[in-house]
């Protein structure tokens, strides 16, 4: 190109154009002299596009009114890489950013590990990611920027309180974790000696808190952790504190244990061969344990758990606790008055090897060890037919209300009998708890923000000595109020939470498989299997249910 000069200076550090309109033919182009420059010793150096547009368009003015001056202008240098560290206010990690040089040098590992120090960075450096960082910075095109985590620091872990840990298990998780006899097989009907605890047994440890660990952050600074606390025992009846050992709960007297909400509790224990005709009723303030059967029409009242190692036919049982039948229950139906003559109700979970004809309702889960049909279900957790690892029992022919999943190996029958699950009473008891609650919040937020007009502009006025007082008392309540405004913030977000876990807990698993006459429901929202089914998978998900199989 006519006119046009490029040279570096004696340090060959910088680019210096000369443009000299006396030369040229036509006006110089920017594009043309960029083409040159990215030739030669000048490719990867870089370039000021604002200094050389400017040049260009000085040298074509005075090209075009005739003017000689020639136009001196530095457009670019050769430019080692920079190097950068960004830390964030809590110092917790430190990222490197490394813009890739233009002809220039890239720094050493020594040299990014001293500006670290100079830019605070004391602990947690990681030389392995600052030199994967410089190979590849070798590698990319000049002006390219890198940004990686190259230092962390270690977050303080705070002690744990002490734990409970039950030395003795619950009947129902004893029934619910079948013995392994000879071979790998598991015996259901094998289900252990049945839990009751003599006088001074231990049932209940509380281990230790643990001191926790400090931490430190990227500048170096330690993060103290803060130790576990020592929880209190929450003595049910029946226990007292080992003598020689602050940390051990014994049985205070001989019976049956149950550890629920951290609390161990030893129920006293009716201990029976059998319900019938000659024993008569059984209504006992404490748990109950029938080495037998129930016979028709008899009665169990308990305040704690019944355990019955037999078969229960058309009898009606009632426990503060759980119900865990080792064997059946079965009862007739009178289908005029829809009345069941088998009834079990619990303030806990019920647990049956196999039902038919049964009215069951409690607060808990309801788990049938094989097969349940024609009954009716009113449970405030979920229903499992089968193993609890893997449910491959049958259900059918039953009426259920649930609150949690419905899972067996095979739903329905092939007759096509109704199975029809019903999860709309808990959701409907968490929505009117939480339309109580928004409209409480909506009143109280109301009232606190008038409040705090209020208060601002007493703050902002001379108070008399003789109103102070008051002043600090409607102070002392406006906090108050607005502490009680954000519990109850935290509690409409905490039922909202439930809400959405509830429509995501509800759903129908059948393992095996799944017939006609299979229906779900939540409010105005139904679903109902019309053909049968491999394994199936039914959930309800954005306001409507929906089936996937199982695979």
């Amino acid at each position: 190109m006519n006119g046009v000069e490029i040279s570096f200076d004696k340090s060959r550090t910088y680019i210096n154009l000369v443009l000299k309109p006396a030369e040229f033919s036509s006006e110089v182009s920017v594009s043309a002299i960029k083409e040159k420059l990215a030739t030669g010793e000048t490719k990867n150096l870089y370039v000021s596009e604002k200094a050389l547009k400017s040049a260009c368009d000085t040298a074509n003015h005075y090209f075009k009114t005739s003017d000689k001056t020639e136009v001196q202008e530095r457009i670019g240098e050769r430019k080692n890489a920079e190097v950068e560290f960004r830390i964030p206010e809590d110092a917790m990690h430190a990222n490197l950013v490394i813009t890739t040089p233009f002809g220039g040098k890239l720094p050493s590992l020594a040299t990014i590990k001293s500006l670290a120090i100079k830019n605070n960075v004391k602990r947690g450096l990681s030389t392995k990611i600052i030199t994967t960082m410089l190979k590849k910075a070798q590698q990319l095109a000049p002006g390219s920027i890198i940004e990686e985590t190259v230092a962390k620091g270690l977050p303080a872990r705070n002690g744990k309180n002490s734990r409970f840990v039950p030395l003795v298990p619950n009947a129902l998780e004893r029934v619910l974790k079948p013995q392994t006899g000879k071979g790998e097989r598991v015996d259901m009907r094998n289900l252990g000696e049945v839990i009751c605890v003599k006088i001074n047994t231990p049932v209940l440890r509380r281990t230790q808190p643990t001191k926790g660990r400090n931490g430190f952050d990227v500048k170096g600074n330690s993060l103290p952790s803060t130790a576990g606390e020592w929880v209190d025992f929450k003595m049910g009846g029946g226990t007292l504190l080992a003598d020689n050992d602050e940390n051990l709960l014994i049985a205070a007297i001989s019976g049956m244990p149950k550890y629920r909400d951290q609390i161990m509790t030893v129920d006293d224990t009716f201990i029976c061969t059998g319900v019938n005709v000659g024993s008569g009723h059984v209504n006992y303030e404490g748990a109950v344990l029938v080495n037998g059967d129930v016979t028709e029409k008899m009665e169990i009242k308990a305040a704690g758990d019944v355990t019955i190692n037999g078969f229960v036919e058309s009898a009606y049982i009632e426990s503060g606790g759980d119900i865990i039948i080792t064997e059946g229950a079965m009862g007739k139906v009178n289908d005029a008055e829809g009345e069941f003559q088998c009834r079990l109700v619990a303030a806990g979970s019920v647990h049956v090897q196999h039902g038919q004809g049964i009215d069951i309702q409690c607060n808990g889960n309801v788990t049938v060890g094989r097969q349940l049909a024609y009954s009716r279900l009113r449970c405030g957790g979920a229903v499992i037919v089968g193993q609890i690892d893997k449910p491959m029992g049958n259900l059918f022919a039953c009426d259920i209300v649930s609150q949690d999943k419905v899972e067996a190996g095979t739903l329905g029958a092939v007759s096509g009998s109704t199975l029809k699950v019903d999860f709309s009473p808990g959701f409907n008891l968490l929505l009117e708890r939480k339309d109580s609650l928004d409209d409480l919040l909506k009143q109280i937020r109301e009232n606190n923000l008038k409040h705090r007009e209020k208060i601002n502009l007493i703050q902002n006025k001379k108070v008399p000595k003789e109103l102070q007082r008051k002043v600090a008392e409607a102070l002392e309540l406006f906090k108050n109020e607005s502490a009680l405004l954000e519990w109850l913030e935290n509690k409409a977000n905490d039922v909202q939470r439930a809400k959405e876990n509830y429509q995501s807990d509800i759903k129908l698993i059948a393992n095996k498989r799944l017939y006609p006459g299979v229906s779900a429901k939540l409010n105005n929202r139904n679903w109902r299997s019309e053909r049968e089914y491999d394994r199936a998978y039914i959930h309800y998900d954005s306001h409507q249910w929906h089936y996937e199989p199982l695979i």
